[in-house]
């Protein structure tokens, strides 16, 4: 069962909570998918059973068509956000990692057509692939990271939080005029561009601010 762990691989004291993320928070990726930037962020939700570590081989569902990773900064929330003001939200950070938010790129294409949400898309069981937690205080700014994820040795998204549409604290902001972020809750930031078909044995790895490195592979 899955647990929110330090670098260290220490558990950490949060019980395991939703997942909420934002999407097209780059430009860039909005682009490559032909979607219009949002005025105000995109929200949806995975549920707990979506976290799994990247140290056992992430399964992708079968017969769905095409899982694509979208590579995000995760943020570990350690304190209740409700009704925050943006300058604020990141006392509430207690952890700062990288995560994939899988999607079943075929399904949610056609739930967009049809004006439905997309959580049959993105939010099964272990879609949500994450590696340990760094603590806030030993990264420079979290508005300034660089993260990164190659495939099989080749380069596929790099992005910059200083890039998104949003800074970090009005987005955790935002997430809390529209419901509470509890602790143990985790925020996905949004992917840049990049993303593209997982296939089974891929070898992934994935880079923050060029200090952390992660390694995860695809099942067979």
């Amino acid at each position: 069962m899955y647990q929110h762990l330090d670098l260290q691989g220490h558990p950490l004291p949060y019980a395991v909570g939703k997942v909420v993320c934002v999407g097209r928070s780059y430009k860039d990726h909005a682009a490559e998918l032909n979607n219009p930037v949002p005025e105000q962020p995109l929200l949806f939700i995975k549920p707990s059973t979506s976290l799994v570590g990247l140290e056992a081989p992430l399964l992708l569902p079968r017969g769905q068509g095409a899982v694509h990773h979208e590579l995000e900064v995760a943020l570990l929330i350690g304190r209740r956000l409700c009704h925050t003001e943006p300058g604020h939200a990141l006392e509430a950070v207690a952890g700062v990692g990288l995560a994939l938010d899988l999607t079943l790129r075929e399904v949610q294409e056609q739930l967009k057509a049809k004006g439905h949400p997309w959580e049959r898309a993105k939010a099964f069981d272990g879609s949500c692939p994450i590696s340990p937690f760094a603590l806030p205080e030993v990264l420079d700014d979290l508005q300034h990271l660089k993260f990164s994820l190659a495939v099989n040795g080749q380069e596929r998204q790099s992005g910059n939080t200083a890039l998104m549409l949003w800074s970090i604290g009005e987005l955790l902001a935002e997430m809390s005029r529209c419901f509470t972020l509890n602790p143990g809750d985790v925020v996905l930031t949004g992917t840049p561009k990049g993303v593209a078909e997982l296939r089974p044995n891929d070898r992934l790895e994935l880079q923050l601010d060029g200090q952390y490195r992660f390694e995860a592979r695809v099942a067979g």
